[in-house]
């Protein structure tokens, strides 16, 4: 064969020496056995194991095979002793003819490691036919006038057994007038005359036998009648003793093959020639014939080149008188391309795993086509974008390697189709398709779906809530690619993070472990690890930050004025206060975030009317005070916050209109009075205090005129630095960490000296003023001509003192400068810290209202 796959293309010189060595240690010779035909089914010819040299255990495990070159499977190997057995019966008469040497050749294949030996069965005649003559008569018209010594043609006697068991003699029965010559000829081969001894003066009955060689011998016989005619003394004559010709093996039925001629020079019936064929076998039978008068033969039959490529035949041409010629015809069958390449898989690996090597063997094909010649030279080949490669083996053998790394995930089976062309006119091909699969090994980690998870979840949880679901993708197969979840063990704010959260390791669903407040801490990180099954097993992680979001969970809390309870304050506000005056604020805080943060104030009773207004932590006048409103003020301030729903806390508020204490006839309680409901509980009380009060009062009057000299009354202004582009009306934002991270900065101008202390707010801090952490670091440009003035300040001790120690560098300076700074811890989200400094000089603007001069 002609092979033309990817073996016809260039191969280093190194390739083809090991490829060679290779072949030829899988090669390792031809074994021939003899034995005789027609023996019976199941017959032992010999033992393939001991012979090759394989040990029986071993022989069964290397799956060995047999594969013959002709469509007939005459033999078998018995794999469990290795024993080559016959596996129907064989006649070599069918098999080879008159062949001198009856020979079948067949290969024998095993692997681990791979082999492949050459069988040859060589099959011995036995006599098991008879030689028979064409016709079992013979009628021989012999002139009386005949000479004695005349010889007389008796068709040849043929016997299918070759060599010894073929016709070697003839026998004549006794008659005085005949005696037997043997005739050997290179044509013929042996054939019979009887001599005429003495003329005949009558008719005659012979038998003449045909012997073979065997042993015991079998013979054939044929009657000859001998009559006494007039003068034949003429027999036919072929133009030649030997015809050759050719003939395509798809002749159509009726073609002429070869038209034979022979002559008699006779005349009447005695020149009249007959043509016959002898020995006709059974296959010869049903594909010629021949015209008895024109001596024409031609097909009527189909040939097949694949199972004979030639015919030879006797023929036989007699005339009137009894006297033949013979000659004989040599039919060569041509072949046409009327076979396609079969192809057989020897040896196939149908699953291989995804890291095999480059240049393993996948399979071991055979290739084979039963035309002849050049229509028997087959090319095999396969895609060349696979990653498998074909090459040449040992004679008709072909092997499938691999020619790179395979990978399961972009690829898991092939289908690899071989097509073997043979070299006809026109070309005949085949195709044959093997499935081969890509077994996985696990060299692929999980992979994460995103990068990090980012997920938010409401304060307030239930435990068991779903937090996310994280998904790691592996495109492994079964176990390597079944993908398990986890944890990370780590700490947050050091607790364990398993406190916190749990994940379903088969699904990767994040569950919360307990309830989250927002308060506490508003966000942590965790890792995901996700791992495959595989061994060894694959893993890759993951971040998941987790946020938690507020919930309205928390009421304001006002940290100025102080709630009851506490110390009671009261505010001054002058007679002459105009409407829109400032006369106090409410300060409060919402430990919540965002807009559950924003406050809005609102005044829910008032014991003044129309008097008095809130904003954003202001109170307000909303019209000039006069003669006839009541000296004591009672407000209660309601702060609601802007969560759904909304929470709100409310404080009281208690204002003197008065411009100097002594102005006050008495102090008492100033809480809001209820005309209605309470008026008579309250006078009981007053009834059984008014002792006590009077004299208390009296002490306070003296105090207040004392401490009125050395410093005014604190009235201050706030407000809250919050955008108003960012907030709805009337509301003022909150951080929610429990500390108030706006900050209040007021530049206040009082009068000192003077019993009733005009003040007026210029500006405050920016939301910029104070950190998150709530330390006051930047410099604050504060300028005081107050006696006393009051800041909040969150934060620890420490950092209060840090903030006092800057703030206290931006106090102006006077030859005998005096402070005192006091602080006190309110609650949990700060400090208030009192400044008292003796003032040198009233504010300008102070000083333009009362036209005084400055002291």
């Amino acid at each position: 064969m002609e092979y033309t796959s990817a073996y016809a293309s260039r191969r280093s010189v190194w390739k083809a020496i090991v490829l060679y060595s290779f072949a030829v240690s899988l090669c390792l010779g031809d074994i021939r056995y003899s034995f005789l035909e027609e023996m019976k089914r199941r017959s032992v010819v010999g033992n393939i194991a001991q012979d090759l040299g394989v040990h029986r255990n071993t022989f069964t495990s290397r799956n060995p095979r047999i594969e013959f070159d002709g469509r007939n499977r005459y033999s078998e190997i018995n794999a469990h002793n290795g024993e080559l057995v016959i596996n129907e019966r064989i006649d070599r008469e069918e098999l080879c003819g008159q062949k001198p040497l009856c020979t079948l050749t067949f290969d024998i294949f095993m692997e681990n490691p791979l082999e492949l030996h050459r069988i040859t069965l060589e099959i011995q005649d036995i006599n098991d036919n008879n030689p028979t003559f064409p016709h079992s008569e013979v009628k021989l018209d012999i002139s009386e006038f005949t000479v004695k010594g005349s010889r007389f043609f008796i068709d040849e006697a043929a016997d299918p057994d070759s060599g010894i068991n073929s016709v070697q003699g003839y026998r004549l029965s006794n008659n005085p007038h005949f005696k037997l010559a043997v005739q050997t000829s290179a044509e013929t081969g042996k054939y019979a005359e009887i001599v005429l001894e003495h003329e005949l003066d009558r008719e005659h009955s012979l038998i003449l036998s045909a012997v073979d060689g065997g042993n015991p011998p079998k013979s054939g016989t044929v009657v000859i009648e001998v009559f006494v005619i007039d003068v034949n003394d003429n027999a036919p004559v072929f133009s030649q003793p030997l015809y050759n010709t050719r003939l395509f093996e798809n002749a159509a039925l009726g073609t002429s093959v070869i038209k034979i001629v022979a002559t008699d020079v006779d005349e009447g019936a005695n020149g009249q020639i007959t043509y016959y064929i002898n020995h006709l076998s059974d296959n010869t039978k049903e594909l010629f014939k021949i015209d008895e008068n024109y001596g024409e033969i031609s097909v009527i039959g189909q040939m097949d080149h694949e199972k004979s490529s030639s015919y030879e035949m006797e023929v036989q041409a007699e005339d009137g008188g009894g006297q033949t010629g013979h000659c004989k015809v040599v039919i060569e069958i041509d072949d046409i391309n009327d076979n396609t390449p079969v192809i057989s898989v020897k040896s196939l690996k149908n699953q291989i795993p995804e890291n095999i090597p480059p240049g393993s063997e996948i399979a071991v094909i055979n290739v084979k086509d039963q035309d002849s010649g050049e229509n028997s030279r087959v090319s095999c080949s396969i895609s060349s974008s696979l990653p498998f490669q074909l090459q040449p083996y040992i004679k008709s053998y072909f092997i499938i390697t691999t020619t790179r790394s395979l990978d399961r995930e972009q690829i898991e089976n092939y289908n690899v189709t071989i097509t073997a062309t043979d070299g006809g006119t026109p070309p005949l091909f085949s195709n044959l398709t093997l499935n081969i699969q890509v077994s996985d090994i696990n060299d692929n980690s999980p992979t994460f779906e995103l990068q990090t998870y980012a997920v938010y979840i409401s304060e307030n949880n239930k435990p068991g809530t779903s937090v996310c679901s994280v998904s790691a993708n592996d495109p492994d197969w079964r176990q390597n690619g079944t993908v398990l979840y986890s944890v990370v063990p780590s700490e947050v704010s050091g607790v364990p993070v398993s406190s916190f959260l749990s994940i379903n390791g088969d699904t990767g669903v994040i569950h919360a472990v307990r309830s989250f407040d927002y308060e506490q801490f508003r966000n942590f990180t965790v890792k995901v690890v996700a791992r495959d099954n595989g061994s060894p097993p694959l893993s890759s992680n993951v971040t998941v930050k987790v946020f938690i979001t507020d919930e309205n969970d928390n009421s304001p809390q006002i940290l100025y004025p102080v709630p009851d309870g506490k110390f009671l304050m009261t505010e001054m506000v002058p007679k002459a206060t105009l409407s829109g005056s400032l006369v106090s604020k409410v300060i409060a805080v919402d430990a919540d975030s965002g807009q559950n943060a924003w406050l809005s104030f609102k005044s829910s009773k008032s014991s003044g009317p129309g008097l008095f207004t809130i904003g954003l932590h202001k109170i307000k006048t909303q019209r000039d005070i006069s003669e006839s409103d009541n000296m004591k003020q009672n407000l209660v301030i309601s702060v609601k916050d802007n969560g759904q729903p909304s929470l709100s806390t409310t404080c009281a508020v208690n204002l003197l209109i008065s411009d100097n204490l002594s102005e006050v006839p008495e102090l008492k309680d100033m809480t809001y009075e209820d005309n209605n409901s309470k008026l008579t509980s309250y006078l009981i009380i007053a009834l059984v205090c008014v002792s006590t009060f009077f004299l208390t009062f009296i002490i306070l009057i003296v105090a207040v005129k004392f401490c009125h000299k050395r410093k005014p009354r604190l009235l201050f202004d706030g407000a809250v630095a919050v955008p108003s582009a960012y907030l709805p009306p009337n509301y003022a934002d909150v951080d929610g960490a429990g500390t108030l991270r706006s900050s209040y900065n007021y530049d206040a101008y009082l009068t000192t000296g003077s019993r009733t202390s005009d003040f007026k707010f210029v500006s405050s801090y920016n939301a910029n003023t104070l950190p998150a952490g709530a330390t006051l670091k930047k410099e604050h440009n504060i300028q005081f001509g107050t006696s006393m003035i009051t800041l909040d300040v969150t934060g620890n001790e420490d950092e209060v003192r840090e903030f006092l120690g800057t703030y206290d560098t931006h106090l102006p300076h006077n030859p005998k400068p005096t402070h005192r700074v006091a602080y006190t811890r309110q609650n949990r989200v700060g400090y208030i810290v009192t400044v008292v400094k003796r003032a040198q000089c009233a504010a300008n603007e102070e000083k333009k209202k009362r036209k005084k001069p400055c002291k």
